[in-house]
């Protein structure tokens, strides 16, 4: 089941659940990027929408993408790859140290 979020003209929602969501137009905005990219980085599958909205982490990885392409030069297929990759490394950091954590 798909989470719908209450309609605003804001570019703040929030959702049924208690959750912020974002505009597009606010995501292109902060991250200085054009909603044409947002709605690439969507169709792409890159970034998570809910209908035409955002969580605030979707917002922080445009930024991640972008400071990546322009940084070090990487094209968006390896940005969002070194994303996907820190992301795995951070949850396996998590559960490694549950498990060391557990006595013996």
């Amino acid at each position: 089941m798909t989470e719908q979020p209450c309609t605003s003209l804001s570019t703040i929602v929030i959702s049924f659940r208690g959750e912020q969501l974002y505009t597009f137009e606010y995501a292109a905005s902060v991250t200085e990027t054009s909603i044409t990219v947002v709605q690439l980085y969507v169709q792409l599958g890159i970034i998570e929408a809910i209908g035409n909205l955002l969580h605030l982490r979707e917002i922080a990885r445009i930024a991640q993408l972008k400071r990546l392409r322009q940084d070090l030069g990487l094209n968006l297929v390896g940005a969002a790859m070194v994303l996907d990759m820190s992301q795995e490394i951070s949850q396996l950091r998590a559960r490694l140290k549950v498990y060391q954590s557990r006595p013996l």
